[in-house]
This record gives C-alpha cells, sequence and structure tokens, in this order.
C-alpha cells in the first residue's frame, strides 16, 4: 500500500480527458475542445482520497496542455473556475465570453 498522492497524470485524448489513479481510486478531469478552447466541464475525485490536491493537479495539467498546445480554457466546471482565479499565472490563457 502506497500513500503517494503524486501519482502520474495521465492524459487520454479521447475521450477528452485526465485521470489518475490513487490508493486504487482514478480521478479524472473531463474536457470537450470547442475549435482551439478547451471547456473542462467535470472535475471528479472520489472521497476516498478527497483534500489532497488532486483536483487541482488535474487542473493544472488541463492547462499546462491547453498552454503547450496554444489552446484557450474555458472553465465550465465550478471547482476549475475556482483553481483558475487561485492561479492567477493561468488567467491569461481564460477565453473571454
Amino acid at each position: 500500500m502506497t500513500h503517494d498522492t503524486a501519482s502520474e497524470i495521465v492524459h487520454h485524448p479521447i475521450p477528452g480527458r485526465f485521470a489518475t489513479e490513487v490508493e486504487g481510486h482514478r480521478a479524472h478531469l473531463d474536457y470537450e475542445m470547442d475549435g482551439g478552447d478547451m471547456l473542462i466541464t467535470h472535475t471528479i475525485v472520489p472521497e476516498a482520497v478527497s483534500g489532497r490536491g488532486i483536483a487541482g493537479r488535474l487542473v493544472q495539467a488541463a492547462c499546462d496542455h491547453a498552454r503547450n498546445e496554444g489552446f484557450r480554457v474555458r472553465p465550465v466546471c465550478s471547482y476549475a473556475q475556482a483553481w483558475i482565479a487561485r492561479h492567477p499565472a493561468y488567467s491569461d490563457l481564460v477565453a473571454s465570453g
């Protein structure tokens, strides 16, 4: 049994998901593409492993991917909106409108 919360985040372009597994629990962030915009639609972390920063790591991975690919981000998910608001270094990625 491991207490490692720094599990690898894996990007699955189809169906549009960043995922990780922590202590046998799968957490993920879902997104959809709309032209050059990445719409972050859901961030799901099982209750058993919540409160460990996993959702934040998923949002950061998605935002880093968007930056590397030249995409804009539209955080539809309320968690992603709040995370980006707390991390102004990523505010330039947010698509207006």
